[in-house]
């Protein structure tokens, strides 16, 4: 089992080329960034944790698809996450170019972390409806990898749709990047892990147990070896117990978020997991 970070990276934060040199440094597998492309003011969707008065700092969050190309400068191993990607909001071709070209650039590192979006606000203002959000999940990244793995490639869906198309560089990955779906288990999350994905981002342990074998049989359901199927957990400050019964679960990577604070807090925590789980962060 490998441990990665996921850190809130923000603009009052540790810059993502100190984190990632810092990160892998020490030995940890993996950074993931969040995305928000912004926040309505009005705030009429409450945080599915937090209510409606959610942390100020997702205000503040810097674009992940950036910060992790300025990471991918420094480093040679580090794995560059998304946690969580949200693509729904963007034009499927010109993020097929962006996530292709930092796959690129990286050497094959991207791991696309994605999710179905909570914010309703920050969806209407980007023109998307929010019902619409998982079938328009599902059409962009079927058209992305039509576009990463196609010399030729073209779509038509309900919700996207372009012609014939050549598009390069191909990202290193194929026929994709490596595309993780975070959200609590759910049949139809589980299809699309199985459809266009390469496993499970859930949030801590609850219920993981039990939904692992769910997991399995969505991919065996698609033809797929259901041994394929990654899981990836999002957890809090791990602890020895925790972390094992990851492990037994057969879990590939924990990652770990990192509190809120300035660089030196930050490389304050790295270095404590760093102390407390050797056998985690091979040299």
């Amino acid at each position: 089992m490998k441990l990665g970070l996921v850190v809130f990276l923000t603009d009052e934060v540790i810059d993502p080329v100190r984190l990632a040199k810092e990160a892998e440094a020490r030995g940890f597998h993996s950074v993931y960034f969040p995305e928000h492309t912004h926040i309505p003011v009005a705030r009429n969707t409450p945080h599915p944790l937090e209510g409606r008065d959610f942390n100020p700092a997702y205000r503040r969050t810097l674009d992940p698809y950036i910060a992790l190309a300025a990471a991918s400068s420094v480093t040679e191993r580090l794995q560059l996450g998304t946690g969580i990607g949200v693509v729904a909001l963007h034009d499927p071709i010109i993020l097929a170019k962006e996530l292709a070209t930092l796959d690129y650039l990286s050497g094959g590192r991207l791991v696309l972390g994605i999710g179905y979006g909570w914010n309703h606000d920050e969806m209407h203002h980007h023109g998307i409806d929010p019902a619409t959000r998982r079938g328009r999940t599902r059409e962009v990244m079927l058209a992305m990898t039509e576009l990463w793995s196609k010399e030729v490639a073209e779509f038509h869906g309900k919700h996207v749709e372009f012609g014939p198309s050549w598009a390069w560089p191909k990202p290193v990955q194929q026929p994709r990047p490596r595309v993780l779906i975070g959200g609590p288990a759910a049949p139809k999350t589980f299809a699309h892990i199985a459809e266009f994905g390469d496993g499970w981002l859930p949030l801590g342990a609850s219920g993981l147990r039990r939904s692992i074998p769910e997991l399995h049989q969505a991919f065996t359901d698609a033809g797929r070896d259901p041994s394929e199927a990654q899981i990836v957990v999002m957890d809090g400050p791990p602890t020895e117990d925790k972390l094992a019964y990851f492990d037994s679960l057969g879990v590939e990577e924990v990652a770990i978020w990192v509190p809120p604070g300035d660089t030196d807090d930050t490389l304050r925590v790295l270095d404590d997991y760093a102390k407390r789980y050797p056998a985690l962060l091979p040299s």
